[in-house]
Formats: structure tokens, sequence, C-alpha cells
């Protein structure tokens, strides 16, 4: 069991994400592997939930493309994750934004904390 620990230590990469919670607007830039090219596209949506504990958190991502919602989920650590960027603090009263699912419209839309 002390290996695996060991090897996981060994490959960890040390990276500096701005804080961020359900409810939020954030903007992750992901590398993208197309054959022998590599690319970075932008995936802007809202945290709908952050699950897991210490180095094997992992957050899921809705956002609205063409009339249809997409979710995505991506795991803290990915070496895949170039960048994280927070747009909009959202003013929400729960954890798991599962309800947004159902929404559409005007009624989606999350507050924004003003501070």
């Amino acid at each position: 069991m002390d290996l695996i620990k060991v090897a996981e230590q060994a490959f960890a990469i040390e990276k500096n994400y701005p804080k961020f919670k359900s409810g939020d607007t954030v903007t992750i830039a992901y590398k993208i592997k197309e054959g022998n090219k590599e690319r970075i596209q932008q995936f802007r949506g809202d945290v709908i939930r952050i699950s897991g504990h210490q180095e094997k958190k992992r957050f899921t991502v809705r956002k609205i493309s063409g009339g249809i919602g997409v979710e995505r989920i991506f795991p803290m650590e990915s070496p895949f994750i170039d960048s994280i960027t927070l747009n909009k603090t959202g003013k929400v009263r729960r954890a798991k934004l599962y309800y947004l699912r159902s929404l559409t419209g005007k009624k989606a839309r999350i507050k924004e904390k003003r501070v």
C-alpha cells in the first residue's frame, strides 16, 4: 500500500487553482489531443457539484450548448487541465445543484454573490 502512495506523490504535479464551490461559473482550459496535434479548448459553465476528497477530488461543470445541457466531469489533479479561471461567484444554498437540470431559460440562472 505504501508503494502506491509513494508513486502517486512522485508523479503529483502541484497546481494552484482558484478556490471555487458549487454555483460558481468557471472556465476550464482543457488540453485535447487529436492525432499527433494538441490544442486547448475552453469549457465555460456552472459548477453543479464537487465530490471526492483530498487529491481525488472531481467537479462537474454544466453549460447550455445549442439549447442542450452538457455536463462534464473533471478530475482536479488531471494533467490535461491547463488552467481554471473563476468568472463569477454564485449565491446558492446547497452543495449539489441537480435541480438545474430540469430548469430552462431565466429560471436556470444563478444569482451572483456581491463582494
